[in-house]
């Protein structure tokens, strides 16, 4: 028996055991192939489940809504005993001595409508912006309440959506390119240019994030007129998105190599684009997901993109905190654990005896190798 047939059957001539069939196996093209089998199946599944749970049926949680106080008739008080009664009591109702202080809490979001006495009747003053799905669902219920209680209701959106954005969805597409793009970018660069260094790597994610920002901006405002954008704000806002995406995927990538599109796409897609409160807005998402899309970079992208267009100079701090805390801790781990990341070269030799360059040290075992995400 040849060597090579010897070494094929174990060191002693004998058949292969179980343990070393299943090495042999791993090492194989053929193991990741079958694992990515069974991933993109239930990757699928999920993927419609999460936008069928958040946005197949929306159902009021919890909408806040302005009640003005002062002058009251038995027909507003019996108008908002029937509105929460249809509403399952969902509405949260915030009481203000007048209009001015009720129309203040509507520009700062406190509240999705205001519901004040009129003559014999109601006014309801919807925000569309502040979500077209509630106004909707207000304007819809309160039409059916005035009916059967026989009470007469004017109903009116103070904020419009923009003509351009009748059901307010652009804001949600706009923000969702930008996460998709921001870590197929990151992914590229790791398969494309993966001898960048860390630093490299960084500011091409940075390079890459502003031009995206841009494009996007510039074609749904310039070229398609969908939105009037506040432009130099929501190309930032959109710049900040796509560079925190990437820099999300290129910490998983450093922590867990090639399997980094797993917990990516995880936070980013089947959690976070449908807890973010643009297609459904978040008084009428799963409880949940109401609470834990804002703690998210979709969401953040959103909320700050939201008002940016339909509420400037009400803009909270939050979701740009948000966005910040996610790139934060993502170039943190990244450059913490840089040498774990698959890519990188060997310092030249300028930099080499300078000390390594950009890494900071000479090149440590395993840089060059290993996949993408």
């Amino acid at each position: 028996m040849t060597g090579g047939a010897s070494r094929a059957h174990g060191a002693h001539g004998r058949p292969p055991t179980r343990r070393e069939k299943w090495e042999t196996y791993k090492k194989s093209p053929y193991f990741p192939a079958v694992v990515l089998l069974f991933i993109l199946a239930a990757a699928a599944g999920l993927f419609a489940g999460s936008y069928t749970y958040a946005m197949a049926n929306p159902t009021p949680h919890r909408i806040p809504v302005a009640v003005v106080e002062g002058p009251r008739t038995p027909y507003a008080a019996r108008f908002v005993q029937g509105m929460e009664k249809a509403l399952d009591a969902s509405l949260e109702l915030h009481r203000y001595p007048d209009g001015a202080r009720a129309e203040e809490a509507l520009d700062e979001q406190k509240v999705f409508a205001i519901l004040r006495s009129k003559g014999k009747g109601v006014a309801m003053e919807v925000a569309g912006a502040s979500g077209a799905t509630v106004a909707q669902l207000l304007g819809e219920t309160g039409v059916k309440v005035a009916r059967t209680l026989g009470v007469p209701l004017t109903v009116k959106d103070v904020k419009p959506l923009g003509e351009g954005d009748p059901r307010g969805l652009a804001l949600f597409y706009i923000s969702l390119a930008a996460v998709i793009i921001g870590f197929v970018g990151a992914i590229q660069l790791s398969v494309h240019a993966r001898a960048l260094n860390p630093l490299e790597r960084i500011l091409f994610t940075v390079a890459y994030a502003l031009l995206g920002g841009f494009a996007i901006a510039a074609v749904v405002d310039w070229g398609l007129g969908a939105l009037d954008l506040p432009f130099v704000q929501s190309w930032l806002i959109l710049a900040f998105t796509m560079f925190t995406s990437g820099m999300v995927f290129t910490m998983f990538n450093t922590l867990i190599g090639r399997w980094a599109m797993i917990p990516t796409w995880g936070v980013m897609v089947l959690l976070g684009n449908p807890s973010s409160g643009g297609a459904v807005s978040w008084p009428l998402l799963p409880s949940v997901l109401g609470h834990v899309g804002r703690w998210l970079p979709p969401g953040a992208s959103v909320n700050a993109q939201h008002t940016a267009v339909y509420y400037q100079g009400h803009q909270y701090v939050f979701p740009y905190l948000v966005l910040a805390a996610w790139a934060l801790v993502s170039c943190t781990v990244f450059w913490v654990w840089r040498h774990r990341h698959p890519g990188g070269r060997a310092p030249e030799a300028g930099d080499a005896a300078a000390g390594g360059g950009l890494w900071g040290g000479p090149k440590k075992k395993g840089l060059g190798g290993g996949g993408a995400g």
